[in-house]
């Protein structure tokens, strides 16, 4: 039984040679056995293996479907998928705590820019900002009355100053003359007294022009700190009214009316829906055919008419996990009736190239796992063209990196390699 097996399995893999390797070879014996042709003798048995193994012998080629493929002018758009987001989305916090004593308004509305939109207890802020300006008229009273004593202080200096050129002068008398006999030492020493005296007034003087001088600062100082109270004051009665930054909807409900808030706490979201912004994300070898400025078109989701805009922005740097670039394209959206987040088909002008228009079945795949097609040369060779696919339609694929003008095989091609010879039949274009 084990003989039998080993003998079964050597005509098996016989006749599956014959069949797969030597197909051409074995259909050609059987079909000289079915027209009932003699044995042939050794010598035209050679001649026909020879006949055989000729290429030319059309009868031995493998039979293959070609088109005439001619490269047209296409736009190659850059396809996307994105979505839709609002140019601008402002969550409004208060600055300041107090209750709102405005009543809310609803989610949805539209609102201008500058809009009133929670308004806040003033509490003891009047009464803060009238003191600061009290303070403030205090401090220039204060001020001019420092500037009335700076001149005082300074003719005192003046008038001590004379004082002392006189007493140099009684001294100096007072010595000639006591040194001639003519005056009493007693004089002599009343003389030196008075300049002293004078002397000590001028210190004194000075020190007066001093203390004027450092109360106009002082008075300056407080100046200062009263305007500064005063625009602080101020500042706090503005932030009671918290007011919309821009144009635009309602994303939620403002606070409600009696609620405290606190500097932090959520007013309200607003949202600018016109424009609208497309985002994207670009491969990285699509991502130098993306120009600013470039025309584009996408189709929502949701259904509707396209719409257009302009790219405006072009991320210069990659995301660092997927290696994509992010794409900002304005749309109009005077209706709002484009919504925030809605997911779109983005069509990217790029500029023109030749392509082909083929069928997807005549890819096929070289020995390195090349995407490509097999086409024909003039002596009907097989020759693998490695390609590039540029955009997928209902019609076929357009393809890029053929010649202009090529024989391609369209049916056929994965039972052929590049350099065998082949019997190509020709369809239309329109097939």
């Amino acid at each position: 039984m084990r003989v039998v097996s080993v003998i079964l399995a050597v005509l098996v893999a016989t006749g599956l040679y014959l069949v797969v390797i030597e197909r051409e070879w074995t259909m050609a014996r059987l079909a000289g056995m079915s027209e009932g042709d003699a044995p042939q003798t050794t010598e035209e048995t050679a001649d026909a293996e020879a006949v055989e193994a000729d290429p030319v012998d059309a009868s031995a080629l493998i039979k293959v479907v070609a088109r005439k493929s001619i490269a047209r002018e296409i736009d190659s758009a850059v396809i996307l998928r994105g979505q839709t987001e609002a140019m601008r989305e402002v969550m409004v916090r208060a600055e300041t705590s107090s209750t709102v004593v405005s009543p809310p308004l609803r989610k949805g509305e539209f609102i201008e820019e500058n809009q009133l939109m929670c308004e806040l207890s003033p509490g003891t802020r009047d009464s803060a900002l009238e003191e600061a300006r009290a303070r403030l008229a205090e401090a220039i009273a204060s001020k001019t009355e420092a500037e009335s004593r700076v001149p005082e202080a300074q003719s005192r200096v003046v008038e001590a100053q004379a004082r002392i050129d006189e007493a140099l002068v009684n001294q100096n008398a007072a010595r000639r003359l006591s040194e001639g006999g003519f005056a009493a030492e007693t004089r002599v020493k009343s003389a030196d007294a008075s300049l002293a005296a004078a002397q000590a007034a001028l210190e004194a003087a000075k020190a007066g022009v001093i203390g004027a001088t450092s109360g106009l600062q002082s008075a300056d100082a407080r100046i200062e700190s009263a305007e500064a109270a005063i625009a602080t004051a101020e500042k706090e009665l503005e932030r009671i009214e918290i007011r919309a930054p821009f144009a635009g909807l309602l994303e939620s409900d403002t606070a409600e009316l009696g609620s405290l808030l606190q500097p932090g706490d959520l007013c309200a979201t607003v949202i600018q829906l016109d424009p609208i912004k497309l985002v994207a994300f670009v491969p990285e070898t699509e991502v130098q055919r993306v120009i600013v400025g470039a025309p584009s078109r996408a189709e929502l989701a949701a259904g509707g008419a396209p719409i257009t805009g302009i790219v405006k922005f072009l991320s210069r740097s990659s995301d660092p996990t997927t290696r994509t670039f992010r794409v900002e394209i304005d749309v109009p959206n005077p209706e709002l009736a484009i919504r925030d987040g809605q997911t779109a088909e983005i069509y990217i002008s790029a500029p023109g190239s030749k392509a082909h228009l083929l069928p997807p079945s005549a890819l096929t795949l070289n020995a390195e796992g090349q995407l490509g097609l097999r086409t024909l040369d003039s002596d009907s060779l097989v020759v693998f063209v490695p390609v590039q696919v540029l955009r997928d339609t209902t019609n076929g694929v357009w393809l890029t990196g053929l010649p202009d003008e090529a024989d391609v095989i369209v049916v056929g091609q994965e039972f052929v390699t590049a350099g065998v010879k082949v019997a190509p039949t020709f369809q239309e274009q329109t097939q």
